[in-house]
């Protein structure tokens, strides 16, 4: 069994797609739209196979994403190295990005940076 695909809902679907193309060489397909609901969608695949889909409708609830609360709270990223690791979190750093931790080892033994990515949503970047 394996995951298929994570989703999220984003306010802004071009600039959370474009987010994830420029920091995290995503793929998207053409994207999907439901004239009915105006429900719209991309899906992101990244190397290895992942995929996230990112999604916006009217009227959804906007909430506050505290970095400690019930439910998932991050999408980490293997990205190959700790200098890969230190070049994109400084790269997120220099572009306005909150790094929130690291790069640093942590307890149990990754070498990850924690940032405060597109509209608020915690990303962890690892080797």
């Amino acid at each position: 069994m394996k995951i298929e695909h994570i989703a999220m809902y984003v306010n802004d679907l071009e600039t959370t797609k474009d987010f994830f193309i420029k920091y995290f060489d995503a793929k998207s397909n053409n994207g999907y739209h439901n004239k009915t609901t105006n429900f719209k969608s991309y899906f992101l695949t990244f190397e290895g196979g992942a995929r996230l889909e990112i999604m916006n409708k009217p009227s959804m609830i906007d909430v506050e994403k505290d970095t400690a609360r019930t439910g998932y709270i991050h999408i980490a990223f293997s990205v190959g190295s700790k200098e890969k690791v230190d070049d994109l979190t400084d790269r997120l750093k220099a572009d306005g990005y909150d790094v929130i931790s690291g790069p640093r080892t942590t307890g149990d033994g990754y070498y990850e940076s924690c940032i405060i990515g597109i509209e608020g949503n915690q990303v962890e970047i690892t080797i």
